[in-house]
């Protein structure tokens, strides 16, 4: 039985980095172009608190290795892609990522794992940590629903991207599969919701795609659809 947890979290781990990659044709593009255009990195922000906190979780919690290796990449990854925004935006852009990177990524992130080190012991900082993860994952894998709704009432497909959602669903059902598995509620309940809205993403995909259409590729819309991959989550972990 431990075989079967490994191999499933080895599986999420390769779809997670895959999530995590995703925005690369975005910033290739703002580095082509030497700017960041009407892009947000609010996504990318809150992506690389929500890492940063399952990278702790995963090194505090005993045996949750793999849920630390995935977002460790994740916030190697997050952290170049904040890194060339800030480079690329215009002035105002610039001040304004600073300042959230700034409060969300440094202020809160090091009040946490501070309080979390010091004050909190055993299970309960292992619980605090998970509960926390866990708000700021279901609140991430919430985002879509703005991009559903525009779906449902354009009767467009446009801004949501096939292979995007497909993979939004299967890293949800990877590690709820694996949450399952090793029993822990924290890692399973964030990703069973994102698990569920990937599935309405796909539904909602076959009623309103045309027939005509053409699959989109998994670059496209990651401003519409990540804020995550995943990850993997969950979040992309």
């Amino acid at each position: 039985m431990e075989t079967l947890p490994f191999i499933v979290g080895i599986i999420g781990n390769i779809i997670s980095v895959l999530m995590f990659l995703a925005p690369v044709g975005t910033f290739r593009r703002i580095v082509q172009n030497k700017s960041t255009e009407d892009f947000d990195s609010l996504p990318y922000i809150c992506t690389l608190l929500n890492s940063s906190l399952w990278t702790y979780y995963g090194i505090i919690k005993p045996g949750s290795y793999l849920v630390s290796t995935v977002n460790g990449f994740g916030v190697i990854v997050e952290t170049i892609y904040i890194a060339l925004f800030l480079k690329f935006a215009d002035k105002k852009m610039r001040k304004n990522t600073g300042i959230l990177a700034g409060i969300l990524n440094v202020g809160i992130l090091a009040t946490i794992l501070l309080l979390a080190q010091f004050i909190l012991h055993g299970e309960m900082r292992i619980n605090v940590i998970g509960f926390l993860s866990t708000c700021l994952n279901i609140i991430m894998y919430s985002s879509p629903l703005g991009v559903m709704k525009t779906v449902v009432r354009s009767k467009s497909v446009e801004f949501m991207p096939f292979l995007l959602s497909f993979f939004f669903f299967l890293n949800g059902g990877v590690w709820t599969l694996y949450a399952l598995l090793v029993s822990d509620w924290f890692l399973g309940v964030p990703n069973g919701i994102g698990w569920f809205l990937g599935a309405v993403q796909l539904v909602i995909y076959v009623i309103y795609r045309s027939p005509n259409s053409s699959v989109e590729d998994l670059e496209q819309g990651d401003q519409t659809e990540r804020l995550l991959p995943p990850s993997s989550t969950p979040t992309l972990q």
